[in-house]
């Protein structure tokens, strides 16, 4: 049976409306983010036929060549949400991604130097690593604070908020102070966008807070 990805667009917005109904929030205020990576082009502009706008994609060189391929979609949105190497960054200037995976100030300063010199601005997460998980990149939330303020003072970008990786825990419901706690370092540090959550918890990230979610498995199926 072939995967239909407009129905599972459906479905996903579905449990959005439904987890900010039970979390008195609006579901305007929720952005879904389809992540691509490891999914053919045809996927995405079946999802981009079906409404979806804005991709995630992990690898530098993935997103570069798909962005080039699909560049005649124009209103389309990407954002790079996989660990990136200084060394990689010119490859997604052409995609104009926000870069969502920020965590240390050298890798910040490398972005700002390279769209200084092409004349850009660059949104940015920064990724924080709530869980302490050792296998998981993002700064540690006690260096946040002061990641912020180096971000801040860096021409040609521009700061939208937090994203983190929850961990992957038997208990769903065991994912909700990780998500609190990282409202509570946005909150304290004046920013806005909350990136997290994903298919098996997206419902607990939109109680906690979360503006933006980052969804693979419901809309694309599993990766060929």
């Amino acid at each position: 049976m072939t995967h239909d990805i407009a129905d599972s667009i459906a479905g996903v917005r579905e449990r959005i409306v439904e987890a900010c109904e039970r979390a008195s929030r609006d579901p305007s205020a929720v952005q879904l983010v389809a992540v691509s990576k490891g999914h053919p082009v045809k996927a995405i502009r079946e999802a981009y036929s079906a409404g979806m706008r804005v991709f995630g994609e992990n690898y530098a060189q993935e997103l570069s060549a798909k962005a080039s391929e699909l560049s005649d979609l124009q209103d389309i949105r990407w954002r790079f949400i996989g660990h990136l190497q200084r060394n990689k960054i010119k490859l997604i200037e052409g995609a104009r991604a926000s870069i969502d995976t920020v965590d240390t100030a050298k890798l910040a300063q490398a972005i700002s130097a390279r769209a200084v010199g092409n004349a850009i601005d660059v949104e940015l997460l920064l990724q924080v690593n709530v869980g302490g998980e050792a296998q998981k990149s993002g700064c540690a939330p006690d260096e946040v604070a002061g990641l912020v303020d180096t971000v801040r003072a860096l021409p040609n970008l521009t700061l939208r908020g937090l994203m983190t990786v929850a961990p992957d825990l038997d208990d769903v419901e065991a994912t909700r102070p990780v998500f609190a706690q990282l409202r509570e370092l946005a909150e304290a540090n004046g920013l806005q966008e909350l990136s997290m959550g994903m298919t098996h918890d997206l419902e607990q990230a939109v109680a906690e807070g979360a503006t933006m979610l980052r969804i693979g498995t419901a809309i694309f199926g599993p990766r060929p």
